[in-house]
């Protein structure tokens, strides 16, 4: 299992500073998230002070671009990465889409589908010069003239990786990408019994098997030297839990441990702008379900005992941060690449 981390920045010189101490902690892959800034950019940047550490977004998010624009990005990211570039794309849920982004919402695991048909349709075309003439159902790319095609670069393989918590996510992930972005709010029970059985079956349809696609995440992990710094964190995470919980399209990880009702409770105090009252409804139990906690020397081997043979990446929620437990970093980093 690879040990991962999440770019913090506030901008590009932060996203510089940070990148680069990264990569040098020995960290596998940086990723970029789009929440309040825009996951691009700060990539592009950490292309130019890294030199080993993979690079990717965790997720961008697919319908707000067109994917010629996505091809474009993804394209120069992969060629001054050096190959090191990975394209992770996700939908959001419908009031995102239609509220913050003015994006029509229709059908998103067949228009994703097609968004990663294109692509690859796309960046065919630039990589053997071949003519582009890619006609979906949501998309429709025939033009590309010599003076917009930017031609070949030498590694022209852009993984593609999908946030994935539905059946229908997981499956078109073993049909077609490279990797699975899970959710940070999941549980071991939903990934044996949900998503790796769909992703199999993916595979199975294209000929490919459970290896061929890797299974990333950022994990509610919570290290702390004293008990009161764990149980810092475990608050910390269980008002994030609850936030996430009371989406209703990440109810399905409730009802695999019976916790179904949780989620409208939760929807109905997110509404009223009850948050201290929404943490209140995750248990400890649940909060040990999906999380992870010790001390700093405990939690290698407490991750590994959860998810090895189960996920192929993982990086903490909470992301480094250059001069912030540097040796804490240090060591978990070793025991993960020892």
């Amino acid at each position: 299992m690879k040990l991962d981390t999440i770019l913090a920045a506030r901008d590009f010189g932060e996203a510089a500073a940070n990148a680069k101490a990264a990569d040098k902690m020995g960290f596998d892959a940086i990723w970029n998230t789009e929440s309040q800034h825009e996951p691009f950019m700060p990539l592009a940047v950490a292309a130019t002070v890294t030199k080993r550490a993979k690079l990717g977004t965790a997720v961008a998010l697919a319908f707000p671009r067109s994917p010629m624009i996505v091809a474009y990005t993804a394209w120069d990211l992969q060629a001054s990465s050096n190959g090191r570039f990975i394209l992770g794309l996700g939908t959001q849920v419908k009031g995102h889409n239609e509220r913050r982004f003015s994006v029509k919402w229709e059908s998103p695991g067949r228009k994703l589908r097609e968004v990663i048909l294109a692509l690859r349709a796309i960046w065919d075309s630039w990589q053997n010069r071949m003519a582009l003439n890619f006609t979906g159902e949501f998309y429709r790319f025939t033009l590309m003239t010599p003076f917009f095609d930017p031609g070949p670069i030498p590694n022209p393989r852009v993984p593609v990786y999908i946030a994935a918590v539905n059946r229908y996510m997981c499956r078109l992930a073993g049909e077609l990408c490279d990797g699975v972005h899970v959710h940070p709010f999941h549980s071991v029970k939903y990934l044996r019994e949900v998503m790796i059985p769909n992703l199999e079956a993916g595979a199975a349809k294209a000929g490919r098997s459970r290896g061929d696609v890797e299974l990333a995440t950022s994990a509610f992990v919570i290290a702390g030297d004293s008990r009161r710094e764990i149980d810092e964190g475990r608050e910390s995470a269980r008002r994030q839990i609850a936030f996430y919980a009371s989406t209703r399209t990440y109810k399905p990880v409730l009802d695999a441990h019976g916790w179904g009702e949780v989620c409208q409770r939760l929807s109905d105090k997110a509404a009223a702008g009850d948050w201290s009252g929404m943490a209140r409804e995750i248990t400890d139990e649940m909060l040990d379900e999906y999380s992870v906690a010790g001390s700093p020397a405990e939690i290698p081997q407490k991750i590994k005992a959860r998810y090895e043979g189960i996920l192929d990446r993982l990086s903490f929620y909470t992301p480094f941060r250059p001069g912030e437990c540097d040796a804490r970093w240090r060591r978990l980093v070793r025991a993960f690449n020892g």
